[in-house]
């Protein structure tokens, strides 16, 4: 046995019940009819004529039913007479590289057979002009060579800061489709002047590129898809406005607060663009921004398959793997990083060797004293807060509260051999949060 190990050994884990959080949740039954229906409204679809190339632009986020979405856009531009190709709009992502952002795209279901059209990736920019505060406004070379574009992306809170277009349309206007350059030239003034500069670009883009429309969903506390609108490009900056406060209506949270000790199963680019949502989390990495729970320790154990290596985010945590940390992609996570000018969330907390000493360093460093009645919650990450664990001591809590139900009984955290818990809320486990956790 090693020092942390022995260290660590004697720390009692708190027993965890599983708990369901109820959200108030509209949902589309049949998302790609609306959005059929939406294409066919005037001024949107019919922008399409016959043999216009037709640039669509998709991220790198796990939005709900993105493979389906993109591919009835992609429908719809081929019945109009169109010839439509994805191009991907990720900013830095996927390591800042071509062949990295196809990768992205075909995680999350996007290909060239999935869309029945071509991918076609580029880092390359061109300049569109430049903001009175001399910053280049950047435009993906291919989508700027089209004769049309259209703009597909989630309308919800940003991460970082404040404004009145956070992270949707225009965000991908001016970061995605602006590739590394135009997202390093976007966060160059910092954080402070983003909502500013994100709307300034996205204005000037749509005055001198070819974006026809956009289309913006809204998704409810359990990720599914609540809204979906198909948004004439010369009313997407107002329209967004609009969707976002919808959005930040929709958005989940941990309704137990304080915490003690959050653990965090896996986080990845895909959950979110640091990670971890710090909305979900109360871990922000720039100092005006602040909401959310109040957590003394935060402990992460994984990463996602779909993030490939970019661990961006993991610097807000207190404690992690070993496992995890051999699994990141510095180059991803530090041109990511390098790209948004933020150094912290990308910084390394504290490595414990496995799953069961980086939460028993989380508990012995909470500073309780009587460790039976510390206050632990569990999540698969921070998209999915539907189901989550709390411990033993804020059952009676639960109870009391008309927006949770409780799911069973009080259950011990078991581990294998090497410290691992035995199960997982990972993408390849069950979806509905059953978890590591075992009688």
């Amino acid at each position: 046995m090693g020092v942390i190990q022995d260290l660590l050994k004697d720390v009692p884990l708190p027993r965890m019940v599983k708990v369901r959080q109820i959200f108030p949740a509209a949902e589309l039954e049949n998302p790609a009819a609306v959005l059929r229906s939406e294409l066919d409204r005037p001024g949107v679809g019919d922008r399409i004529k016959p043999g216009m190339r037709i640039a669509v632009a998709v991220g790198s986020r796990g939005l709900d039913r993105i493979a389906d979405i993109t591919r009835t856009v992609a429908d719809g531009i081929r019945q109009r007479g169109g010839q439509p190709f994805i191009v991907p709009a990720m900013g830095s992502h996927g390591g800042a590289t071509a062949a990295g952002q196809v990768q992205v795209l075909a995680n999350l279901g996007i290909t060239e057979e999935s869309a029945g059209c071509p991918v076609v990736s580029s880092m390359e920019v061109v300049e569109i002009g430049r903001l009175d505060n001399g910053l280049a406004v950047l435009m993906d070379k291919n989508a700027s060579e089209a004769d049309g574009i259209v703009v597909i992306n989630r309308v919800k809170p940003h991460t970082q800061f404040r404004g009145p277009c956070e992270s949707g349309l225009a965000k991908m206007i001016t970061i995605g489709l602006g590739k590394q350059k135009g997202a390093d030239s976007c966060h160059a003034c910092g954080f402070e002047h983003m909502a500013e500069n994100i709307v300034s670009m996205a204005r000037m883009k749509l005055e001198r590129t070819r974006i026809l429309f956009g289309i913006a969903t809204v998704e409810n506390p359990y990720d599914k898809i609540a809204r979906i609108a198909a948004l004439p490009a010369e009313e997407i900056i107002e329209a967004e406005q609009r969707l976002l406060v919808e959005a930040k209506r929709s958005m989940p949270r941990i309704f137990f607060d304080p915490m003690d000790v959050l653990v965090v199963d896996q986080i990845g680019k895909e959950i979110s663009g640091g990670g971890m949502d710090p909305n979900i989390t109360g871990r922000y990495a720039v100092p005006y921004m602040t909401g959310g729970p109040a957590v003394n320790k935060l402990v992460v154990l994984d990463l996602t398959q779909q993030t490939h290596g970019n661990a961006n985010g993991l610097g807000m945590a207190d404690f992690t793997t070993r496992e995890l940390v051999d699994k990141i992609d510095h180059d991803a996570m530090y041109a990511n990083a390098l790209t948004i000018a933020i150094s912290a969330t990308v910084r390394i907390p504290m490595i414990m060797p496995a799953d069961r000493e980086a939460i028993a360093a989380a508990v012995k460093t909470c500073n309780i004293r009587d460790l039976s009645k510390i206050r632990m919650v569990r999540i698969r990450d921070t998209l999915h807060l539907g189901e989550i664990y709390i411990s033993e001591a804020m059952l009676d809590e639960a109870r009391g509260m008309k927006n949770i139900v409780v799911c069973g009984r009080p259950l011990i955290m078991e581990f294998d051999a090497g410290g691992n818990l035995l199960e997982g809320f990972g993408p390849d486990k069950q979806q509905d949060g059953a978890g590591k956790i075992r009688a």
